[in-house]
């Protein structure tokens, strides 16, 4: 085995993933060059193994022990590649965290990201989850990646159609799961800048800040302190941000559960459904600031389950299907789980 794969046994992920759940790993490598991942493929033993490739840890539960390789995405870099008429194109590799990224951008004069600030996580695993903030998603600043295929070995350029991005969703975490590991990603950043406003606490933190033209880093700095205000920090009581998807049903569906919950939380979509406030309907099934174990419920948003210490992902999973059980029986409406169990 080469100084390029120098695994690590038993190692504590307890750090490495943003519910702070004491798991260990099996086998642990740091993945720092693209080498390390050809020298994989290469090994016909270390191919074979069970793989979980772990970016910075923010969209995941994990169990007690990992009995797979970790890969943790650690490649740096990120650059100004060019521009054409309408955008100015960006790259960050795998491993740069997300927010950090986004300030870089905002620095450089750059705007487009500036919605999609303080997400935890790194950039590798951005597309995946097609992440998505305050009514912007990646993929509508998303232009290209660029992956390695544990099948054949080669780097591949993904674009954005391949993807196939939906609501939180993608094809990394479909056709191409365990099979592509993102090395870098390429965005498209408008030089007709306009700054998207559509949310209500966004436009009152700019007019109680007597902001009327706001300027892509106004907009970040807005998005960043309502996210303070209503999220908790992972460094202080561990998370993994928004943990089920807002379910979108059709209008019939919608318009009977507002005949019977006249309060009812909901958004139009394109093609005549709508999407529910998951939070909202978990809030009414009296979950909000609830615990269960070491595990419960946020008090601030019923959307977020947190770590009240020491909480294992079995009992994460317990809470998370109790929950489930009760917005079903009270509105006839499944929650769909956004962190991947593993």
């Amino acid at each position: 085995m080469t100084n390029l794969l120098t695994f690590s046994a038993d190692y504590s992920l307890q750090n490495l993933n943003t519910f702070g759940i004491a798991a260990r790993a099996s086998q642990f490598l740091r993945v720092e060059q693209l080498a390390q991942l050809q020298a994989i493929f290469a090994d016909a033993q270390l191919k074979a193994m069970p793989r979980l490739i772990l970016g910075g840890g923010s969209n995941l539960v994990l169990s007690d022990q990992v009995n797979a390789l970790v890969l943790h995405m650690a490649l740096k870099g990120r650059q100004i590649l060019g521009e054409d008429e309408d955008y100015v194109y960006v790259q960050a590799a795998a491993g740069e965290n997300w927010h950090e990224f986004v300030l870089w951008t905002l620095e450089q004069g750059l705007g487009g990201l500036e919605n999609l600030s303080l997400i935890p996580g790194t950039v590798g695993a951005a597309p995946i989850q097609n992440i998505g903030a305050y009514g912007i998603e990646i993929q509508d600043v998303f232009a290209s990646l660029s992956a390695f295929d544990f099948v054949t070995g080669e780097i591949v350029e993904i674009d954005k159609a391949t993807c196939n991005f939906a609501y939180r969703d993608s094809i990394f975490k479909q056709d191409y799961k365990d099979r592509m590991v993102i090395l870098s990603v390429r965005f498209a950043l408008p030089k007709r800048w306009q700054a998207r406003l559509g949310y209500a606490d966004v436009a009152q933190y700019l007019s109680q800040h007597q902001i009327e033209l706001p300027a892509a880093k106004d907009v970040s700095n807005a998005i960043i302190a309502i996210r303070q205000a209503k999220l908790p920090d992972p460094a202080k009581i561990g998370n993994a941000g928004s943990f089920f998807k807002n379910p979108i049903v059709p209008a019939a569906q919608r318009d009977n559960l507002l005949a019977a919950h006249p309060m009812l939380v909901s958004y139009p979509q394109d093609k005549g459904d709508y999407k529910l406030a998951a939070g909202w309907l978990i809030d009414q099934c009296g979950w909000k600031g609830r615990q269960s174990g070491r595990a419960g419920v946020y008090e601030k948003q019923a959307l977020v389950l947190v770590n009240h210490g020491g909480a294992t992902g079995a009992e994460v999973r317990a809470l998370a299907q109790a929950v489930q059980a009760d917005v079903y029986a009270k509105f006839a409406v499944k929650l769909e789980i956004e962190p991947v169990f593993f």
